[in-house]
């Protein structure tokens, strides 16, 4: 069984009039974070949300625009020092951008919370950033215990494939976190056929996608067109070893819907037809094994 479609707001042009088609499609949910389209995403998505109070949220904590860590830094949650960074997990930080994402978004409850490039904290200090995604789960475990979030985890480019942590250790920590029973439900990362080493070692049952699913856990593969670039790299010839009669696009989302572990493919799709033609791609029967390993070893060679 393939992937189901969701909503990824990070590149998507028109916010409220994707994420209204998205509902209307029957997608389950809608990606964002505070930083996304310079600050505005949230705020944009508020109404939409109310009117379909089905729709499940993922937000983010980690990144902020210069406007938010002015905010922050005025009502204590950041220091100026903090602040230059563009970036936090701090443990003050993280507790405020939650509720700013609950006012943001107009929801008393959010679904998911994740920590946004969470290896951004402490670069080449692997105890460090521990401690701090540590810290910043006790405080989402802390939000979950009041009732303001259902879940957390963590929304990644680069940290899960250079071993930053692993996923492994993000349960343990989310356990210590929690002293026992945790509320870690979620990953996101990119999977793609460019950045295809998840597929590839899904394939051989290694990496982070057999260890979340084995995990219980939703995993979010984000960038799956790499920006939009991904359909122009590949060939009509390569589209049809995917799946004869699919276009490029589409061909690259069924792979990446396919690939072993993944629950949700997000989509930056503005427009109907880009909405219909992705979601056309998703419905269709889930790639073999064989057939990843097959298209996999095409591009990989020279």
């Amino acid at each position: 069984m393939t992937a189901q479609l969701a909503l990824g707001t990070y590149r998507c042009q028109a916010i409220p009039e994707a994420a209204v088609r998205a509902a209307a499609s029957g997608a389950q949910w809608i990606d964002t974070a505070p930083n996304y389209h310079a600050g505005q995403a949230q705020t944009l998505l508020s109404p939409v949300l109310a009117a379909h109070p089905h729709m499940r949220i993922a937000t983010k904590t980690g990144f902020f625009t210069a406007a938010t860590g002015a905010a922050a830094v005025n009502d204590g949650a950041l220091t100026e020092d903090q602040v230059a960074a563009g970036h936090s997990l701090a443990p003050g930080y993280v507790r405020w951008q939650t509720g700013r994402n609950c006012e943001q978004l107009g929801r008393e409850r959010l679904d998911l919370v994740l920590l946004h490039n969470p290896e951004r904290a402490h670069p080449g200090d692997r105890f460090g950033l521990q401690c701090a995604i540590r810290e910043a789960f006790v405080v989402l475990e802390d939000a979950v215990a009041a009732g303001h979030v259902d879940g957390y985890g963590i929304a990644t480019w680069a940290g899960l494939e250079e071993e930053a942590f692993t996923v492994g250790e993000l349960l343990a920590l989310a356990a210590e976190a929690a002293g026992g029973r945790h509320h870690l439900v979620a990953v996101q990362l990119p999977v793609s056929l460019v950045m295809m080493t998840p597929i590839v070692q899904a394939l051989n049952g290694r990496g982070p996608l057999p260890a979340a699913a084995g995990a219980g856990l939703r995993v979010m593969a984000s960038a799956p067109l790499h920006g939009g670039e991904l359909p122009a790299m590949v060939d009509q010839e390569l589209a049809d070893l995917i799946r004869p009669g699919l276009t490029s696009a589409q061909a690259c989302l069924l792979a990446v819907a396919s690939c072993p572990g993944v629950t949700d493919v997000l989509l930056a799709a503005s427009g109907a037809p880009h909405w219909r033609e992705a979601a056309d791609a998703v419905a269709q029967p889930s790639l073999t094994a064989a057939k990843l390993r097959e298209i996999t070893g095409v591009l990989a060679s020279p």
